[in-house]
């Protein structure tokens, strides 16, 4: 795992605050990668990677789903919508909180959505509450993620899954100049630490979790910030954001490194289902 001591919890809200337009403006309703087949519009490869993470899931109509870092509300809505799945989202963001609640509104399952504003690290649930818990892309701003993984266990029925998309440090990340590159992400992207695809194994496993699956979607993703570094410089978002708050700038000058890590093997994105196990036969 490589960490960013610099992060601060204070500047993530704030990042997501500030930011959440821009990557509105530069990305759509999808506030993570998309899954490419080939040379699709990136709302059509968005949209592939929600679906996507719900098949491999096994995401059933009606379950209960907890949405960990549900951003604009994109994944939430969709499941509330193709699935009927009762959401509970969670984000740090009161703006993301908001606009998710509007959007929920506006496409008619405000009824099956409840978005709140907690830390992930913070907030508690009852046991056994949920059949799901999905986060895309989140675990990359937590502090302690084992500790996250233990408490997010305890939440999930028995027989209950977990779908995590994450940016991963990659499994040859070793030499001086890939850990400088996965760093630089770290510090543009405000997370705390970017843990491997074995670091994500060893935590489910510890919390008591059996990983069914695993993806390497890398290959599929990188060309995301391609598209938004292109969309900047387009742009010139960048001057806006100049005038906003100097981690916005930092944040958009790291686009091209982050695509970069993606292409040297310095970062992976990784895909993993995880199943709590049964309770066992009282009667056996």
């Amino acid at each position: 795992m490589i960490s960013c001591p610099t992060v601060r919890k204070d500047e993530i809200r704030s990042h997501y605050n500030l930011a959440t337009p821009f990557y509105r403006l530069l990305w759509g309703r999808h506030i993570h990668h998309g899954l490419w087949e080939a040379q699709e519009a990136a709302p059509i490869a968005a949209q592939r990677l929600t679906e996507t993470l719900a098949q491999e899931a096994g995401i059933r109509h009606g379950e209960r789903v907890l949405d960990v870092g549900c951003g604009m509300g994109g994944s939430s809505i969709h499941l509330a919508r193709t699935f009927e799945c009762d959401v509970t989202g969670v984000t740090l963001s009161p703006f993301q909180r908001r606009w998710a609640a509007c959007a929920a509104r506006w496409h008619g399952v405000a009824g099956r959505t409840h978005f709140q504003c907690d830390d992930a690290e913070q907030v508690d649930f009852p046991a056994n509450s949920f059949d799901v818990l999905w986060s895309v892309e989140c675990t990359e701003h937590l502090f302690d993620k084992p500790a996250f993984f233990r408490r997010a266990a305890q939440w999930l029925r028995p027989g209950g899954r977990m779908a995590i998309c994450a940016w991963l440090a990659g499994s040859k990340t070793h030499d001086a100049a890939s850990t400088k590159q996965v760093y630089d992400v770290c510090e543009g992207f405000l997370c705390p630490s970017l843990g491997a695809a074995d670091d994500y194994r060893q935590w489910f496993e510890q919390a008591g979790l059996t990983v069914e699956r695993s993806h390497d979607w890398t290959s599929r993703v990188w060309r995301t910030w391609a598209l938004c570094d292109e969309r900047v410089k387009r742009s010139g978002v960048r001057w806006l954001a100049r005038l906003l708050d100097r981690n916005q700038v930092l944040f958009l000058d790291r686009f091209e490194t982050i695509l970069k890590a993606y292409q040297s093997g310095a970062m992976e994105y990784g895909c993993f289902i995880a199943r709590k196990p049964e309770q066992a036969d009282p009667t056996a």
